[in-house]
């Protein structure tokens, strides 16, 4: 995010070091537009190699693999003038934040979703668990009650119609999207994928039910195991902490959401705390997918 204003700062560090005289020259005369792009491309897989190789002749150590859909939304800051990437389908606005944050709130928050459920019952790629019309309602519903009342207007954008395309990209059963690399470093994604959500939601007195389902579904995903007793591939920076807390929550479920450097003060919420202990302990009792169908119903 911001990644014109970052961009600008690492720049401009080095440079009043090492070239100090030529600050000014950059700030009159170079721009920094922030952007977001919209693409989903799974890692590189050994088939993938062979695959390219047999159908092209072309030996690629590393294909980038990458489904049909494309989005690039520029900030239009340009202080010498652009190229017209707009004839090509780039779309340029005065501020591209509302639509980083579109993004992160429904694709990538779609994804973690799609992966923490999908993972404890067992799945392996993210299309199964979108075909799972169980799962898939309950990511609808959560995209459409608690994500989209926080977004605001989108110029340019239609909701509708965004929201149903993320479903079919997440199905595209070409792509293969490994869950395990979708929830790979989960506690730096939820804080920036889902919680603020929650936090909005929250502060609005509006629906958490979903949100707090899926931190549960985290909770008892980082104790290692799916529903049949086989080892989940966890690969995450905080795996210990996230382990310790799991293994506190099977006797007190809202241990897990101690852990402030990823939860903040979400402990303390009186709401989001008794919704996510009453969805541990619904998914401890009776399964992620019945739990599941019992939330869809319930809305």
């Amino acid at each position: 995010q911001g990644n014109g204003d970052m961009t600008k700062r690492m720049l401009l560090s080095y440079v009043s070091k090492a070239v100090p005289e030529l600050v000014d020259w950059i700030e009159s005369h170079v721009s920094f537009p922030n952007a977001m792009v919209d693409r989903i491309t799974p890692a590189t897989a050994a088939s993938d190699i062979i695959n390219l190789k047999e159908t092209t002749g072309v030996e690629d150590a590393w294909p980038v693999v990458c489904e049909p859909f494309k989005q690039w939304v520029i900030e239009d800051d340009f202080i010498e003038g652009r190229p017209a990437w707009e004839n090509v389908g780039a779309q340029f606005v005065k501020n591209v934040e509302p639509y980083e944050k579109m993004k992160l709130s429904l694709l990538n928050a779609g994804h973690s979703v799609l992966g923490i459920l999908g993972a404890l019952i067992g799945y392996d790629t993210i299309d199964e668990s979108v075909s799972n019309i169980h799962i898939r309602t309950f990511l609808h519903n959560y995209m459409d009650i608690e994500v989209t009342p926080t977004l605001g207007d989108l110029e340019g954008i239609n909701l509708k119609e965004y929201k149903a395309s993320l479903l079919e990209r997440f199905g595209n059963i070409n792509i293969k999207d490994q869950i395990d690399r979708i929830c790979s470093e989960s506690s730096a994604k939820f804080p920036i994928f889902i919680l603020p959500t929650v936090n909005a939601q929250l502060v609005e007195k509006e629906s958490v039910e979903f949100a707090a389902f899926v931190v549960a579904a985290w909770a008892i995903y980082s104790l290692g195991k799916d529903e049949n007793g086989e080892d989940l591939i966890i690969k995450d920076a905080m795996k210990s902490q996230l382990h310790e807390k799991a293994a506190a929550s099977v006797i007190e479920p809202a241990s897990f959401l101690t852990l402030e450097s990823i939860f903040g003060k979400l402990e303390s919420s009186v709401v989001f705390k008794s919704a996510f202990t009453k969805a541990y302990e619904d998914i401890t009792k009776n399964g992620v997918e019945q739990s599941i169908i019992k939330r869809n119903e319930n809305n």
